[in-house]
């Protein structure tokens, strides 16, 4: 099955991806508006004279991108990558959330499948570890680099 690229005015792609969505023409299977692709919604449609079709009664979606896709292609927009990723062990972060948020602390452990990363913080008298999970903290010097 082809996908398409749909252009969509910015700011716009969740809305178009939905009214697509909504309009339940039986030869459109699926619309994707991923968050890293800006004005643009990816459409899995039988082809792409249905789906013009379909987007002229659509306001923000402009035009179809000429050629298809495949879906090797998009799949890495269909699994989210985890918060952890890019973090390694004795980075040096800082926490943005939670009862430690604007401390700084240094990575010890990292759990991937629970998305979880293990600090110890730096201001503590004693060395105490904390798990916070991987959207409560940013990097701030990493030893990879």
């Amino acid at each position: 099955m082809p996908i398409y690229a749909v252009k969509t005015t910015a700011s716009q792609e969740r809305t178009v991806a939905d009214m697509i969505m909504n309009r339940e023409a039986d030869d459109i299977h699926a619309a994707l508006a991923p968050d890293s692709l800006t004005s643009y919604v990816m459409v899995e449609a039988e082809d792409d004279a249905v789906l013009s079709r379909t987007l002229e009664e659509i306001p923000h979606a402009r035009d179809i991108v000429p050629g298809e896709s495949s879906i090797s292609e998009v799949e890495h927009f269909l699994s989210p990558t985890p918060d952890v990723e890019g973090i390694a062990e004795g980075d040096i972060v800082e926490l943005i959330a939670g009862p430690f948020k604007g401390e700084k602390a240094q990575v010890q452990r990292i759990d991937e499948g629970k998305d979880q990363v293990t600090v110890e913080l730096y201001e503590a008298t004693v060395p105490i570890p904390v798990t916070v999970r991987g959207d409560q903290i940013r990097v701030l010097d990493s030893e990879e680099r």
